[in-house]
């Protein structure tokens, strides 16, 4: 596994589901919540926040990263959020990730949307000349929010249309939310040039991913992993080539799934799916996409040329432009012949 891992270590890579404040390092969480003192129950103490990351259930899940959310207060927060996310998917040697963002919540919390997106604008263009990583949004509304997030996020989404903008999603919880009543917000982005890559099936059945293909439009699937109890809907996906985001240890960390041993990735790789590994919020769960691809390699009982072939997955589901698809391609392939 040693091997294994540097292998894995230096394997190019594309991160598709990962989400921006979810990706804040404990030492910026920290620093944003001693600036904010007294006014926030997110711990100032780095190594508290292990404890503070231990979730109960989905719904303890979205409460704590509500409060983290909540940390982040103006432009420059937003900018070192954002640049220091990016440091870090490079560090791993992601080439290219989609981030997923959701503009309600900070313009909500008092930050302008022109600002916000200004912000993470000049962090991507920062990022690339830093980092050589390629950065892209998907904008998502927030569930538990309802229609009136979705609304706003639509809003800023098509007034502000930052450049590095590609897709339009929807993340929160599952039960109680259901995917149908967005479908106006998605046809107009979809209209408008934007990617549907809803959320669906990680805390709900197959019906929610359903729901997402056939009322949203979805391109890609965010989690999806109840689509292993469905064999018509393994069969649609696989046929469609429809991407899906697994995030394994998150499944877990949020009691979407009970151990990692029963995650049902395998499953979806045998049906012939376009898996896809990502890290979802990583410090919050105590994983890193490296991380997530050594659970892969366990789970899948994969050596390096499947761990290059999901490392090409996520190049082909990516909304990378062809040129771009092929470069990473081309030094995946590069890398593992290199490998030996």
């Amino acid at each position: 596994m040693t091997d294994l891992s540097t292998f894995i270590a230096g394997l190019p890579k594309v991160e598709l589901h990962v989400h921006h404040v979810g990706s804040a390092l404990p030492r910026i969480v920290a620093e944003l919540a001693a600036r904010h003192e007294g006014r926030t129950p997110v711990p100032a103490d780095p190594d508290a926040l292990a404890s503070y990351f231990e979730f109960r259930d989905f719904a303890h899940f979205i409460e704590v990263y509500l409060s983290v959310v909540d940390l982040i207060r103006d432009p420059e927060d937003v900018w070192i959020l954002t640049h220091e996310v990016a440091r870090e998917l490079a560090r791993q040697q992601v080439r290219y990730a989609e981030l997923t963002i959701t503009p309600y919540s900070h313009v909500r919390r008092g930050i302008p949307a022109p600002a916000f997106c200004e912000a993470i604008e000049d962090a991507r263009k920062r990022a690339l000349a830093d980092f050589g990583i390629e950065l892209r949004w998907c904008f998502d509304i927030p569930g538990e929010a309802g229609l009136p997030a979705a609304e706003e996020t639509l809003r800023i989404a098509l007034d502000e249309r930052p450049d590095g903008l590609v897709s339009f999603g929807l993340g929160g919880p599952e039960i109680g939310v259901p995917r149908p009543q967005f479908r106006p917000y998605f046809d107009q982005a979809r209209a408008a040039g934007l990617r549907s890559v809803p959320h669906a099936g990680e805390t709900t059945g197959p019906q929610t991913v359903w729901d997402a293909l056939n009322e949203l439009g979805a391109e890609r699937i965010g989690h999806g992993i109840s689509a292993a109890q469905d064999p018509q809907l393994l069969a649609y996906l696989a046929e469609r080539q429809i991407g899906m985001e697994i995030c394994p240890t998150s499944n877990v960390r949020t009691r979407a799934v009970a151990t990692l041993d029963e995650h049902p990735l395998p499953q979806l790789v045998e049906a012939g799916l376009l898996v896809t590994i990502n890290s979802d919020d990583p410090p919050m769960f105590g994983t890193t996409l490296n991380d997530e691809y050594a659970v892969a390699a366990r789970l899948l009982g994969v050596g390096v040329e499947g761990l290059a072939g999901l490392a090409r997955n996520a190049v082909t589901a990516s909304f990378l432009d062809a040129a771009g698809q092929q470069r990473i391609l081309a030094e995946i392939d590069a890398y593992l012949t290199a490998a030996g």
